[in-house]
């Protein structure tokens, strides 16, 4: 039977991947959250593809279950996929220029991706080309909220992480 090595580097990202469905779970400005940095950090740290895409998702799974479920989280969940992706292509060069366009990025496909899935499912736009410029307009202060909580948080988990390799080189080796 294969057992999981837990490194001290899978250890301390798997960490801060809790902190942040912990930071999730208190009270926060709307869509000020970590759920685009924990998938963009999961995927440029966590070495293997699978651990990149389970440990991130079963973190926000296990927060949506306390915050509750709703009828839009599939398009929740595909965008959270697909910013793992932006991690995992992002782990070839990290670097704060890097970072920063791939969580402005990662902030756009999430506002893309679950404003689309409003307008297609919720009663309150028309189903045209207006309905839809409306759902995007009526979310932009949401999504300055998301990039702002984007920025914040993916500043903490990969500086805290750059931080924490300088002093613990064998978070670098692991």
């Amino acid at each position: 039977m294969n057992k999981i090595k837990l490194s001290p580097k899978i250890v301390f990202v798997i960490s801060l991947i809790a902190f942040g469905a912990l930071m999730r779970l208190l009270p926060h400005w709307p869509n000020f959250t970590p759920i685009a940095a924990m998938a963009l950090f999961g995927g440029a740290q966590l070495g293997k593809k699978h651990l990149a895409f389970i440990i991130p998702l079963a973190a926000l799974f296990l927060s949506d279950l306390v915050l509750g479920l709703h009828q839009w989280m599939i398009a929740v969940y595909v965008s959270f996929a697909l910013v793992v992706v932006l991690g995992i292509w992002l782990k070839k060069s990290i670097k704060v220029g890097t970072v920063l366009m791939a969580t402005l990025a990662s902030s756009t496909l999430f506002f893309i991706i679950t404003n689309f899935a409003m307008w297609i499912g919720a009663p309150y736009y028309s189903q045209d080309i207006y309905g839809l410029l409306e759902c995007y307009t009526l979310a932009l202060p949401f999504f300055l909220n998301g990039i702002m909580g984007d920025l914040f948080f993916s500043g903490i988990f990969f500086g805290s992480f750059y931080l924490v390799q300088q002093r613990y080189p064998a978070l670098v080796r692991a």
